[in-house]
């Protein structure tokens, strides 16, 4: 990266961020993605001092995110971080999907330069959004010289695209990293680090997104509960799945009957992952169990299921 590199490319994608509502005081009742991003970029007028471009990718309420918008962002953010010009990116988002987008963008790119992700829990019409001052916090972090990877810019904190989490349904301090990994945070445009961890490891490369989006495996994920046996399981087998994760309790743990039918499926030539619908922690592999995610949510461990069968 050129040493006089101050651009940053701010991505719209759609989302709550860009989301209005007709009444200032509703912040439920709202549709979201009606705004662009550079209208967005204009409602912050300290935004003005900076270098900027952007891209509008997408524009869509992120509960429907999809595979070739995941293709389509991925490409794009590769691109103009090639360009030398460039110091980093912000991708504007909607937090229901949030940390499956970043945890993708990371394992695909590992970018040595920033990408930060944003989003916001209130529309933008709302009498106290929560938008502007997140964007504001984004650009600061992506200008860093010090920032690198996938990172979340989010209510004043920093995280990485590993243990991030929305764990809040309507606060607008709705997410936060599991198992104290939060990477910083950001102090009146001041970023202060406190750890790093997931932007060191390398790519899988973004030659592996090269099959069309509609292509791509099929992983689904189940879950353990009181009752559970192996019907969604078979249901899903006689539907062609390729992967199966299944949310264990607790340490991965699964009933019997669902246990039976995973191993079925995988005898079959299912791919299958155990994580935990706990909100935190690891899943401990074994030998006699079946194969572990590691420390990764139900919806990353996906994610890494479709980039290992994508290969």
């Amino acid at each position: 990266m050129s040493e006089d590199a101050d651009l940053i490319v701010i991505f719209g994608t759609g989302g709550t961020i860009a989301g209005t509502a007709a009444d200032a005081a509703d912040n439920v009742g709202y549709v979201a993605a009606q705004l662009g991003v550079a209208q967005l970029i204009a409602a912050i007028p300290a935004l003005a001092a900076r270098r900027l471009e952007t891209e509008q990718v997408a524009q869509l309420d992120s509960k429907d995110m999809d595979f070739a918008t995941w293709q389509r962002l991925a490409q794009a953010v590769d691109r103009h971080l090639a360009r030398p010009e460039v110091k980093g990116v912000v991708i504007t988002h909607g937090t229901d999907t949030l940390e499956e987008t970043a945890y993708f963008l990371q394992r695909v790119l590992a970018p040595r330069k920033p990408v930060v992700i944003t989003a916001a829990m209130r529309p933008a019409t709302a009498l106290l959004t929560d938008g502007p001052q997140n964007l504001l916090d984004a650009v600061a972090l992506a200008a860093n010289l010090d920032a690198r990877g996938v990172l979340v810019a989010f209510g004043g904190s920093i995280h990485g695209a590993d243990q991030v989490r929305k764990v809040h349904s309507y606060r607008v301090n709705a997410f936060a990293s599991a198992e104290g990994a939060q990477r910083g945070v950001i102090e009146e445009g001041v970023v202060r680090w406190l750890a790093r961890a997931m932007e060191d490891a390398a790519p899988c490369g973004i030659e592996r997104l090269a099959r069309a989006a509609g292509q791509w495996p099929r992983v689904d994920i189940v879950m353990n509960h009181v009752g559970a046996d192996g019907a969604v399981v078979r249901a899903l087998m006689a539907q062609g799945v390729d992967g199966l994760v299944v949310a264990g309790t607790g340490n991965g743990s699964l009933s019997n009957a669902l246990e039976a039918a995973l191993r079925e499926a995988q005898a079959q030539g299912v791919r299958i992952l155990r994580s935990t619908r706990c909100d935190a922690g690891p899943v401990t592999a074994s030998e006699e169990a079946l194969p572990s995610a590691g420390a990764l949510s139900p919806v990353k461990a996906r994610i890494e299921m479709i980039l290992d069968l994508l290969a």
